[in-house]
């Protein structure tokens, strides 16, 4: 099962009934000394979340450490959460920058417990 299929429950982009494309979550990534970072922009929900769950899956099986920068996430909703935690069980995750909407979605679900949260992209890789 791809990470799409696990933080979907869909096998691919036809099944989810939208445009390919269409309100997909954009993603960069770069090495960061000590970790490899995901930069995510766009809206983080069940109908987009499929680019960013591709690239953190290979990012969990490539490499120990991974830092989302999640300062361009615009929305997030429990679709971004589910990823979180299963990336988490993969690799060493760490978030930084989330706004604030992300940042109170990932206290009301404890998810700030089990997942280091920080300011910095340089803090975050280097915690």
């Amino acid at each position: 099962m791809s990470w799409h299929e696990a933080v979907t429950g869909r096998t691919g982009e036809a099944d989810a009934g939208l445009p390919r494309g269409l309100d997909q979550v954009t993603v960069d990534q770069y090495a960061w000394p000590g970790a490899w970072v995901v930069a995510a922009r766009g809206a983080c929900d069940l109908s987009s979340i499929g680019p960013l769950a591709e690239a953190l899956g290979i990012a969990a099986q490539e490499h120990a450490k991974v830092v989302l920068d999640a300062s361009g996430i615009a929305f997030a909703d429990s679709s971004l959460v589910n990823l979180l935690v299963l990336t988490r069980r993969a690799a060493d995750l760490r978030v930084a920058a989330p706004p604030q909407q992300l940042r109170r979605l990932l206290e009301i679900t404890g998810v700030d417990e089990i997942i280091e949260v920080r300011a910095t992209v340089g803090e975050a890789a280097a915690c």
